[in-house]
């Protein structure tokens, strides 16, 4: 590979109904280990898992070098965007997945879900659970906190749109160093190039506004229902829960739960982090090597 060159392909495939969708192909399909297949927030996208991408594609942590998938949901990233908001749905976006990994030739993985990407792995657990050899869940867990879902209903498309690079690092510092405070001036930078993009001059968050809209029925002075059945059918595959220290939305609580009743299930706690971490920092990024390494037969 030239030194310039990027370390993935950037691949497009059709979803059920035919919309556009993308994903970052990192290393090879004759690589010998597990594929990895990384699956994003809400308003998050395949860029999110670039660090991680790389050191899990060329063997980190003594592992062995795979074929790893960072998917971007069709509104997201460089997915086509939906003309009907209401297909932002979790079983709209179920079937994209399924439609992007037969595309890819892929018919088992460890999975990586970030936040709404974890919900996803619970369902695969559901729906193909031959297909699941491992999941991280990060940051995410049966059981979600209202304040987080309050501060997330708050800001989804909602954001102004920055009149530089810099003040959108600002941006990003005023919005979330409460709850990232271990992160250094290039954490920032990396955060702020994941979630904006340059458009006709201008910066951009890396998704639909109309995301907002799938929210409006969220009651947030309410207990948010459970998915602990979603959860038990992770029972009969390796589990690592990722929590932020300052998470708002998965509580210490819910985690210690998950361990106890799943045998397989193990926490990791980020520190100085927040939801939902960026799993670009070296120990985070060698913990989830280390439980890939451990899902290949």
């Amino acid at each position: 590979m030239p030194a310039n060159a990027a370390p993935y392909v950037s691949r497009f495939s059709s979803a059920p109904d035919g919309l556009r969708l993308h994903l970052r192909d990192y290393g090879s399909a004759s690589d010998p280990g597990t594929p990895v297949v990384c699956i994003a927030g809400l308003t998050r996208n395949s860029a999110d898992f670039d660090p991680l991408a790389r050191a899990l594609a060329e063997g980190a942590a003594g592992g062995r070098r795979r074929r790893v998938l960072a998917l971007d949901y069709r509104g997201r990233g460089l997915s086509d965007w939906d003309r009907d908001w209401r297909n932002y749905d979790v079983k709209v976006e179920n079937a994209d997945i399924l439609a992007q990994l037969t595309a890819a030739g892929v018919d088992e993985a460890v999975i990586v879900g970030t936040s709404r990407g974890g919900i996803h792995a619970m369902v695969l657990g559901a729906t193909r659970p031959a297909m699941l050899r491992g999941v991280v869940l990060n940051d995410v867990g049966p059981a979600l906190e209202s304040k987080g879902m309050a501060r997330i209903k708050a800001i989804v498309g909602k954001l102004p749109s920055p009149a530089s690079f810099d003040d959108a690092v600002d941006l990003m510092k005023r919005m979330n160093s409460a709850r990232f405070s271990g992160l250094d001036e290039e954490d920032w930078r990396h955060f702020t190039r994941t979630s904006f993009r340059e458009s006709g001059g201008r910066l951009g968050m890396t998704y639909d506004p109309q995301l907002m809209r799938t929210l409006d029925a969220l009651d947030v002075d309410k207990p948010l229902p459970t998915m602990w059945p979603f959860f038990e059918g992770l029972a009969n595959v390796p589990v690592l829960t990722l929590r932020g220290e300052n998470s708002d939305l998965l509580s210490a609580a819910t985690t210690r739960d998950m361990c106890a009743r799943h045998k397989n299930c193990v926490e990791f706690v980020v520190p100085g982090q927040g939801h939902a971490p960026l799993i670009a920092d070296p120990p985070t990024i060698a913990r989830v090597a280390a439980f890939v390494a451990s899902c290949d037969r």
